[in-house]
């Protein structure tokens, strides 16, 4: 008795994902101008950190766009190279609270809290628009994860002006940025796990699919 082996089919992604894509796409591109502006102004490393984290989800966004009608193993390679970049977010925000903690600079908290809010506000309308995605391939994974992690990291800036104000030191500020890269990392790291495998299975599948015989010439 013969055996046969099959690969289900790579799932298309999901209706309406690519509206949700550009309009996630242009709030980040828009909050990374301001958080990046209110960063130089307060002198906040969690506020500099958030708005790297704006700029780089606007350009893992245009990424997801250009390879949305291609197959599995494209989206595979483009949610591997977002992992890549969000844990090396991660890694860049750590060495800039290191290089705040020897300078000694004091942030001013009203310019963070009021920031961090109107973030806030911004992060959470898009991690709702994109929740039905959180269980797709792994790009789209990537995307529920960016904007989760934006929502979680927007509260804890908030919580660091408080911090601040309270007790007058960089220390609030610095913690939120440690934790915000280390969140960055981990996740970036569980996205690259999930791409190894989607393009894992992709491979598996082309290699299974039946290809067309070549016709023989007439001798």
């Amino acid at each position: 008795m013969a055996c046969s082996c099959s690969v289900p089919e790579p799932k298309g992604p999901a209706p309406g994902f690519r509206k949700a894509l550009w309009i996630a796409l242009w709030v980040n591109l828009a909050m990374f101008f301001v958080e990046g502006l209110a960063s130089l102004q307060s002198g906040s490393v969690a506020l500099m950190a958030d708005a790297i984290d704006f700029f780089g989800d606007s350009a893992n966004y245009l990424l997801s766009l250009s390879v949305l009608s291609m197959g599995m193993l494209w989206r595979g390679r483009a949610a591997l190279v977002k992992g890549l970049t969000m844990a090396t977010f991660g890694l860049v925000v750590w060495g800039r609270a290191i290089w705040v903690l020897q300078s000694g600079v004091t942030p001013e908290p009203l310019t963070m809290g009021l920031v961090g809010l109107l973030a806030l506000a911004a992060n959470v309308g898009v991690a709702v628009m994109l929740f039905k995605f959180r269980e797709g391939d792994s790009d789209m994974r990537s995307v529920w994860l960016c904007s989760r992690n934006d929502a979680i990291g927007n509260l804890a800036v908030m919580g660091a002006a408080l911090g601040v104000f309270g007790t007058g030191s960089a220390w609030p500020d610095l913690i939120v940025a440690g934790i915000m890269g280390t969140l960055a990392l981990t996740a970036g790291i569980s996205v690259v796990r999930h791409a190894r495998s989607d393009i894992a299975n992709a491979r598996a599948a082309n290699r299974l699919t039946p290809r067309t015989p070549r016709q023989s010439s007439p001798e």
